[in-house]
């Protein structure tokens, strides 16, 4: 009887620390789950460029808003550069920490090649805004294009047919200010082929706005209207028409999105303040187009975001106090 009880002693025993030892495989099994979970966080490496103004501090910010939105799901880095160099070798940092993908903003010229080459070792590359010559980059944008459709379609509308057109182009923002020239120039040939078009180069600042369209101002007696491509440009243009105290301009456009220039259009009944609503939050769509890649999914190799015009008639619509733009 002892000899039984004994072994039924033995067995219990052995049982518990059976259930006791098997307890541990299941804590095993979700540490292993966990670091699973950790190495399959993808890496999104965010390039753009260092605050020139307030639409391209806007890009940086919405695009790390969205990442953050992620953070469950990825890893990610954002890198601001000053120039094509500095793009360059902050795209090869990414590439050394392993980005799987890049969403870059590559403002200057001179950056084809370095994201041909992040493409041809199996990174994802979406560029925002900027339209470049590389095979299998993917591109999310406005429609630059529209944008000059729209500023020539707006200026006859309020001036007539004929008048002295000033058209402030950026060459140094490559396809963005070539596009948007493009689309003004063709349909201002088409609608309105007597309408003089006068051309000087500028930068997306209102410091050279102002500085530049003053001394456009006073190279020319009578001007109508002025194509800008940028809300920042036109504040310095607008600066300048009212510093000169000049009476002659009845359309200064814009492009961007900017809050202060929409606040502008109501005060100023003799000039119409136009913007081509060119939202830098939708580098959030390109962060998006990223990571669908990553997880294999769908996505258009180009997304044009349409245009929209923006003037006092509707400019409440889009006023946004939380806007950082």
């Amino acid at each position: 009887m002892r000899k039984v009880l004994s072994l039924l002693v033995l067995f219990a025993l052995f049982m518990v620390l059976g259930a006791c030892g098997g307890a541990t495989e299941p804590k095993e099994k979700v540490d292993e789950a966990e670091k699973d979970s950790v190495a399959k966080k993808h890496k999104i490496g965010i390039l753009a460029p260092a605050v020139t103004h307030g639409w391209v501090a806007a890009v940086a910010y919405h695009a790390e808003a969205r990442a953050k939105e992620l953070a469950d799901e990825i890893d990610y880095q954002v890198q601001t550069s000053t120039n094509a160099e500095e793009m360059t070798s902050q795209l090869d940092d990414l590439m050394t920490w392993g980005a799987e993908s890049i969403v870059a903003f590559p403002q200057w010229e001179g950056m084809e090649v370095p994201i041909q080459t992040a493409l041809d070792a199996g990174i994802e590359v979406v560029n925002f805004d900027i339209e470049i010559d590389a095979e299998g980059v993917y591109r999310v944008s406005g429609d630059n294009e529209d944008m000059g459709i729209q500023g020539a379609n707006y200026i006859v509308d309020k001036i007539g047919k004929e008048g002295n057109v000033v058209v402030l182009e950026v060459p140094s923002s490559g396809s963005v200010s070539e596009l948007r020239k493009k689309g003004f120039v063709e349909t201002m040939e088409k609608i309105a082929p007597d309408m003089n078009l006068l051309t000087y180069a500028t930068k997306f600042t209102r410091e050279d706005g102002l500085k530049d369209f003053a001394d456009i101002l006073t190279s020319n007696d009578k001007i109508d209207a002025v194509f800008s491509m940028d809300d920042e440009t036109s504040i310095g243009v607008l600066q300048a028409i009212s510093e000169a105290g000049r009476t002659d301009i009845q359309v200064v456009t814009g492009g961007g999105g900017m809050q202060e220039y929409f606040q502008m259009m109501p005060e100023n009944e003799d000039i119409w303040i136009q913007s081509a609503l060119y939202s830098p939050a939708m580098v959030k769509d390109a962060v998006d187009v990223a990571f669908k890649l990553l997880n294999d999914e769908e996505a258009e190799e180009v997304t044009v975001i349409p245009t929209t015009v923006v003037d006092r008639d509707n400019h409440e619509e889009f006023l946004d106090d939380k806007s950082p733009y």
